[in-house]
C-alpha cells in the first residue's frame, strides 16, 4: 500500500532510541523525510545515518522538550529545511519500581512535565503552520496503562490517560482544519532492554531459560492479552505511519489500542 507520504515531513520526538526510532525509520522507509530527535548528539545522529544509509531522508533536531528553551530549539532545527507536517509525539518515561507509597508528588510533576506538557510545547510550536496549510497529522505514544492503570506506576498510568485526553481535545479544537489528532495507547513493547530485564526475571521464577520458554509466562504475569507475546516496536510504528499518511483523514479525536487484548488479570 502507498502510504503517500512522499514530500511530507515529520518530526518524531525521542527518536534516538526504542520505539521512536523504529517509528522515524518506517516514516522514512514511506517517503517521509523524517527529523530524529533527542538530547544525545551522537545517538540522534547514528539513527539518522541509518535512514540515509537505507535511501531515507533523515535530519536531527536536538533539545530537552521539558523545557521551553528545549523546545524552541527543537523547532529552529525542525523546521530548518521546510515545515513539519506530521508531528509524532513519542518522548516518555516510566519507572516500573514507581509505587503509591514512595512516589513523591515532585516525581509526579517531573513525569507530567515529561510525559504531557512536552507535548504541549511541541503542538503549540508546529500545529499552528499545520492549520494554516490545512493539512497536519498530530499523533501521541501513549499506554493502554492509561485506561487500565495498575497499583504500580500510578503517575505514570495518570500520564497516559492525559495524553489520550489531549489527543482529543486537540482534534476538537482543530476541527475542520485538515489537520487531525490521535493517540497511539501501547501494549508491552519489546526492546532489548525489556526483553534482558525480563529473561533475568523468568531465569529467576523458574519460568524457562529461552526467551522462546519466558515470553508467554511472563505475559500471563505481567500483561496478559489474547495474542500472548509482547508488541514489537514493529506492531506499533506501522500503525503510526498510517495514521501519519494522508489515508487516515477519517480518523480524528481517538485512541487506538494497540495492546494484544490486553486484560485485567
Amino acid at each position: 500500500m502507498d502510504l503517500q507520504l512522499n514530500g511530507k515531513r515529520a518530526l518524531v520526538t525521542g527518536s534516538s532510541t526504542g520505539l521512536g526510532e523504529e517509528i522515524a525509520k518506517v516514516l522514512a522507509a514511506e517517503g517521509a523525510a523524517v527529523v530524529v530527535h533527542g538530547r544525545d548528539e551522537a545517538r540522534a545522529t547514528a539513527v539518522a545515518q541509518a535512514i540515509r544509509q537505507d535511501g531515507g531522508e533523515a535530519t536531527v533536531a536536538i533539545g530537552d522538550l521539558g523545557t521551553d528553551a528545549g523546545a524552541d530549539a527543537v523547532r529552529a532545527a525542525s523546521g530548518a529545511d521546510g515545515p513539519v507536517d506530521i508531528l509524532v509525539n513519542n518522548l516518555g518515561t516510566y519507572n516500573p519500581a514507581a509505587a503509591w507509597v514512595t512516589t513523591p508528588p515532585a516525581d509526579w510533576s517531573e513525569i507530567y512535565n515529561t510525559n504531557v506538557v512536552s507535548s504541549v510545547r511541541t503542538i503549540q510550536r508546529f500545529v499552528p503552520d499545520m492549520r494554516e496549510r490545512g493539512w497536519g497529522r498530530v499523533i501521541q505514544i501513549s499506554s493502554v496503562l492509561g485506561e487500565l492503570p495498575m497499583a504500580s506506576q500510578p503517575h505514570y498510568a495518570a500520564t497516559n490517560a492525559a495524553r489520550n485526553n489531549l489527543a482529543a481535545s486537540l482534534a476538537r479544537e482543530l476541527k475542520h482544519t485538515g489537520v487531525t489528532s490521535n493517540s497511539v495507547a501501547a501494549g508491552g513493547i519489546l526492546t532489548p532492554g525489556t526483553q534482558a530485564y525480563l529473561l533475568d526475571l523468568g531465569k529467576r521464577n523458574g519460568w524457562g531459560e529461552t526467551w522462546e520458554e519466558i515470553e508467554p509466562t511472563a505475559v500471563g504475569a505481567l500483561a496478559p492479552n489474547d495474542v500472548g507475546r509482547i508488541g514489537r516496536r514493529r506492531d506499533y510504528a506501522d500503525l503510526v505511519a498510517f495514521l501519519a499518511s494522508p489515508l487516515s483523514g477519517y480518523i480524528t479525536g481517538t485512541t487506538l489500542r494497540v495492546d494484544g487484548g490486553w486484560y485485567d488479570a
